[in-house]
């Protein structure tokens, strides 16, 4: 799955707000049929739905589309798909999902529809809101290769604040466990870990102190809910010039050791060795792979003037 940093809910039968989402700068965009469409007009916003998707790739090629459909428990999931996929379309944000054998549910409806439409590589979005699961995490986001982002859950008002019963505050405390388990799932799977919304539509203090809460933790992205949030959480999930600087620098004199035969020098006053360069490596592809952020990798064959101001000290000693 692309490294969304930003996911932004609109009304599936509000077209009209898909532009503002668009304007806004959302990373990728989730037209919902499930909880802010009204059951009367549910039927009609899936036609509504589907031309929305036809008509924002006539003109934007790059953004992510995905429809939350309504849960498998309902019915109604089958005909939601079936007037959804269309071409263009990214994937599904599949709800109340709680176990494997839910995802492999989706798994048939999507197979069917995607054939029938002639689309293909349709990705899951799997919010976490059921006790379910958090419980089976893990299963969940191993359980198909259409399983590309797992959501760990923060909502204050929504369903996971119901079926834990937890006491919601700015600072996250009372779901660092629930978001960690989700985290440490998605990494094994090595699939891309959201953090969950920010409710307080003005408070956007409060939003960037959250996200960047959840950037420490481990997360790459963020689901938002009003056009206003979305700056705030591109900048707290997009790396600095500085930190792209950093770890290329790291990357440099980690080859520029190893190729005179050191095993481990010191970068910037930092002792680093392989598995500094493997972790530097990694973060440096997933910058890269960010929507719009492509920095080109520098040349790593340094003269030693060079290698000073990258701050790239002498081999340690005894290494």
């Amino acid at each position: 799955m692309v490294p969304y940093r930003s996911i932004l809910f609109v009304p599936g039968h509000k077209p009209q707000w898909v532009d503002k989402a668009l304007a806004a700068g959302a990373d990728c965009v989730v037209l919902d049929l499930e909880d802010s469409v009204p059951a009367d007009l549910k039927a009609a916003a899936r036609q509504t739905v589907a031309d929305s998707i036809r008509a924002v790739r006539q003109r934007d090629t790059r953004v992510g589309l995905f429809v939350r459909v309504n849960p498998l428990d309902t019915r109604l999931t089958g005909g939601d798909l079936e007037a959804v996929v269309v071409p263009g379309l990214t994937g599904v944000f599949a709800p109340k999902i709680s176990t494997a054998t839910d995802v492999l549910r989706y798994d048939a409806l999507l197979d069917h529809f995607e054939e029938r439409a002639g689309v293909r590589g349709l990705e899951y979005i799997v919010p976490v809101e059921m006790i379910g699961a958090i419980q089976h995490a893990r299963e969940i986001a191993l359980a198909s290769p259409r399983v590309g982002a797992m959501i760990g859950p923060t909502a204050e008002h929504a369903d996971i604040a119901r079926a834990v019963g937890y006491r919601w505050t700015p600072e996250g405390e009372e779901t660092l466990y629930l978001r960690s388990r989700i985290l440490l799932a998605c990494r094994e799977a090595g699939i891309h870990p959201l953090t969950g919304l920010w409710e307080r539509l003005e408070d956007l203090a409060g939003l960037k102190a959250f996200a960047e809460k959840g950037r420490q933790l481990g997360f790459r992205g963020m689901i938002a809910i009003h056009p206003s949030h979305v700056a705030t959480v591109n900048e707290a999930f997009t790396p600095s010039p500085d930190e792209v600087d950093f770890h290329q620098g790291l990357v440099d004199a980690y080859e520029a050791a190893a190729s005179a035969g050191h095993g481990a020098v010191r970068y910037r006053g930092v002792h680093i060795d392989k598995a500094h360069a493997d972790t530097a490596r990694e973060w440096l592809a997933h910058a890269r792979a960010l929507p719009g952020a492509a920095p080109a990798p520098r040349d790593t064959a340094r003269r030693p003037a060079e290698r000073d101001a990258l701050g790239i000290d002498a081999p340690e000693g005894g290494h």
